[in-house]
């Protein structure tokens, strides 16, 4: 009886053996090697949200003029722009009443602040004008963070408020752009070959 039940463990011991070093094996394989995600940066969309029939999309904080992907920033008491856009998905006008943060000491807004029924107002100069979250023609203006009480940088994230005539307030949180580009620094190759 003793010898079948150790024959039997050993032989059901010996997959999980086998199995185990072969996952090591492949897991080993891959060491020092440069994939090809090391310089991507991670995507960070623009946030949605959404109060009664207003739909906020693709907002987010515009990156600084000039800036590179090496972590850019937007200095403390500086000034950031936004893009937003605003779908009223109704048949009854809205209007943006005021937008605050406690990120800066104001939050300016200029240009048209109405939302048409089954329309979209656009936030910011850089902001599509078409898509599939736009309808319509869209009516344009801008939101500005000014006096930034610290500084920004790129993948961040600060609370933005949004108050509507009609369909009330929004909190959302609002990311710092990342730049298009790639990061510049490659990591070191550990040795030439090395495949397995």
């Amino acid at each position: 009886m003793k010898r079948r039940t150790v024959g039997s463990r050993a032989a059901s011991v010996g997959p999980i053996v086998a199995a185990v070093g072969a996952a090591l094996l492949v897991t080993g394989c891959a060491a020092g090697q440069i994939t090809q995600t090391d310089t991507q940066v991670a995507a960070i969309d623009g946030t949605s949200a959404e109060v009664g029939p207003i739909a906020i999309r693709n907002a987010e904080v515009a990156l600084p003029e000039g800036a590179g992907p090496e972590a850019p920033v937007y200095p403390q008491g500086s000034d950031a722009e936004t893009m937003i856009w605003i779908v009223n998905q109704s048949d009854q006008a809205d209007e943006l009443v005021s937008a605050s943060t406690e990120a800066a000491d104001n939050v300016v807004l200029e240009g048209s602040r109405a939302v048409p029924a089954y329309r979209t107002l656009v936030l910011g100069q850089d902001a599509p004008a078409t898509g599939d979250e736009v309808t319509g023609d869209p009516t344009r203006g801008s939101l500005t963070l000014q006096g930034l009480k610290r500084e920004l940088r790129s993948g961040q994230m600060i609370d933005l408020t949004l108050t509507f005539r009609d369909a009330g307030q929004v909190t959302f949180e609002l990311p710092v752009t990342l730049p298009d580009e790639p990061r510049t620094k490659s990591p070191e190759p550990e040795g030439e070959g090395g495949g397995h």
